[in-house]
């Protein structure tokens, strides 16, 4: 190998050797260079999600805010709502009451009526023109002999004090103030008045029911029974139909009858399971199941 050929070699070694470091400085540049980039975008990344973040907030905050609102008005429309159900509850028993109280002057102007009515066909009839007298008698008598006197007509032993321009109402307080003093026949008399003077009035139901109530006020079931009774056949309509099928049940149970006192109290909690009555009745039908003796098996 010539002199020339070894320095050619050993400039191409040197060559190599500078060549070498350059190439991995331009590798680590390129790397530093997308390493940056990466770094850039990871911040702009995290810039934007922060942002994201906070829009997501401040949605949530809105949302919020609306929901609350959106709550807030329901609870108002609601209250609104309970308030106006309220008032028109209130307008309406107002109302009911304003009926019934009417209702009830229109009964007390027609029992006022029938009883005028009453009274006026009672003195038309005791108003009549006497016979004239038999012939061949003189009314005024013989010359000279004295003037007859007239008798006071007889009036019935016993009889009942009249009731001409009483109404029935009148004719049922005056009853049951007698009741409540304890004023026992009084009380029936009146009662008794008032259901033959007014049998088709809503105070003749009253009247037979508080027939049975002074019957069992005396301990007389069997006549208390009795009245109650008429009250479920001739005065269904009556507000006292409940009250006697319980008072008729109680009656029932005092003579012993439990199983008729049972029917009375199962038929007020059957038609009227609503009213007072069918309540007193339900704890009457448990005491007499408590009370009542064991069945005994057959041997």
């Amino acid at each position: 190998m010539t002199t020339s050929t070894r320095l050619a070699v050993a400039a191409a070694g040197v060559l190599a050797l500078a060549a070498h470091p350059a190439a991995q400085n331009r590798e680590h540049q390129q790397q530093a260079a997308e390493l940056r980039i990466l770094q850039e975008d990871q911040q702009r990344i995290s810039l934007a999600i922060a942002q994201l973040a906070e829009a997501v907030k401040a949605l949530s905050s809105r949302l919020d805010s609306r929901l609350d609102e959106a709550a807030v008005a329901t609870r108002k429309g609601f209250a609104d709502q309970e308030l106006g159900i309220r008032n028109m509850s209130g307008d309406l028993s107002a109302i009911r009451e304003r009926t019934q109280e009417t209702d009830t002057r229109i009964r007390t102007l027609r029992d006022e009526i029938d009883a005028l009515r009453t009274t006026i066909a009672n003195l038309s009839g005791g108003t009549q023109a006497a016979p004239p007298p038999a012939d061949g008698v003189d009314p005024v008598g013989a010359p000279g002999a004295p003037a007859p006197v007239s008798a006071a007509p007889a009036v019935p032993a016993g009889s009942a004090p009249s009731t001409a321009g009483l109404s029935p109402a009148r004719m049922l307080e005056s009853a049951k103030s007698d009741y409540y003093a304890g004023q026992w026949s009084l009380a029936v008399s009146g009662f008794d008045a008032l259901l033959r003077t007014f049998p088709r009035t809503e105070s003749a139901g009253e009247a037979q029911f508080y027939i049975g109530e002074t019957y069992y006020a005396q301990n007389k079931w069997r006549e208390a029974i009795d009245a109650y009774g008429l009250v479920l056949q001739n005065y269904r309509t009556s507000s006292t139909v409940p009250d006697s099928y319980f008072k008729r049940g109680r009656a029932y149970a005092q003579t012993g009858q439990n199983d008729a006192a049972r029917e009375s109290w199962e038929a007020v909690i059957k038609a009227f399971p609503e009213s007072v009555a069918a309540g007193l009745a339900k704890q009457d039908l448990e005491r007499i199941k408590r009370t009542a003796p064991p069945t005994k098996s057959a041997k």
